[in-house]
C-alpha cells in the first residue's frame, strides 16, 4: 500500500503524455510501435531535405515523440506529434503546423503509417 501513490502518480502522467496536444491535426493512425513511426517520418523528412531532423521524445523509450519538420525548433515549431493510441496497441499521429510547414509534411507522415 506505500507504493500506491507513486503507482497513481506514474499512471496519471503516463495518460497526460499520450493524449494529444491542443492545436494538432489528426494525420492518421498505426498498429506500429510509435518510435517505429517516428523513425520512419524523421528519415523521410531527412532524405527529401538533406537537412538535420530533430526528434524530442515526449514521453520515456521512445513511448511518444515530436518530429520537426526540417528547419522547425522544438518546442513550437512544425511537427509530427506520435502517441501512444489512446485504446489498444498502436501508434496515434498529429501535425502540428507553423507556417509554411504543411501539405507535403503530411503526405510524408502518412506513409509511415
Amino acid at each position: 500500500m506505500k507504493y500506491f501513490p507513486l503507482l497513481a502518480l506514474t499512471v496519471a502522467i503516463s495518460a497526460c503524455a499520450a493524449q494529444p496536444p491542443a492545436g494538432v491535426q489528426q494525420v492518421g493512425s498505426s498498429q506500429k510501435a510509435p518510435k517505429v513511426v517516428a523513425q520512419c517520418v524523421a528519415q523521410k523528412w531527412a532524405d527529401k531535405s538533406q537537412q538535420q531532423v530533430v526528434s524530442q521524445d515526449t514521453l520515456a523509450n521512445d513511448g511518444a515523440v515530436d518530429v520537426y519538420v526540417p528547419g522547425q525548433q522544438p518546442p513550437t515549431g512544425a511537427a509530427a506529434i506520435v502517441r501512444p493510441a489512446t485504446s489498444g496497441p498502436g501508434t496515434w499521429v498529429g501535425f502540428r503546423a507553423s507556417g509554411a510547414a504543411g501539405s507535403q509534411a503530411t503526405g510524408d507522415i502518412q506513409a509511415c503509417l
